[in-house]
């Protein structure tokens, strides 16, 4: 079996903020913008990799969900208990520097982690944690 990825989704609160910030900080294009029923979903990706998609999608999303599994939700985001996304990045102290100079909620400075990467971390304006990882080099 051979699997590629094609989506990912990231939970979010306000589709003008997460769009401010994935693409005008982070650089992702655009791919979608869809609006439905109170609910966002913002398709973005990197331009490096047409294949990759990154699905932001509001709180109000899935039209399944019962009003408390949106409230829980939400109470989760609201608190940074959801992950979204590691990067990867060929300097990752640049990419802090670039990212803490938009005004991003930084969560840890760039370090060497035992398991072989320099990373830092971001909060999205949702309150997602964003890893940037570099990998070390032979």
């Amino acid at each position: 079996m051979e699997l590629t990825l094609h989506y990912c989704y990231i939970t979010i609160d306000d589709g003008d903020k997460a769009l401010a910030f994935y693409r005008d900080v982070l650089g992702l294009e655009v791919r979608n913008d869809v609006a439905y029923g109170g609910a966002r979903w913002l398709t973005m990706g990197p331009a490096s990799q047409p294949e990759v998609n990154i699905v932001l999608e509001t709180l109000n999303a899935d039209p399944a969900a019962s009003p408390e599994e949106r409230k829980a939700l939400g109470e989760l985001l609201a608190n940074g208990k959801l992950r979204a996304v590691v990067f990867a990045t060929p300097d990752c102290d640049a990419t802090f520097e670039q990212i803490r100079a938009s005004g991003a909620e930084v969560l840890q400075e760039p370090i060497e982690q035992p398991y072989g990467v320099r990373d830092c971390a971001f909060r999205d304006p949702a309150g997602n944690m964003i890893r940037f990882q570099q990998l070390k080099t032979a």
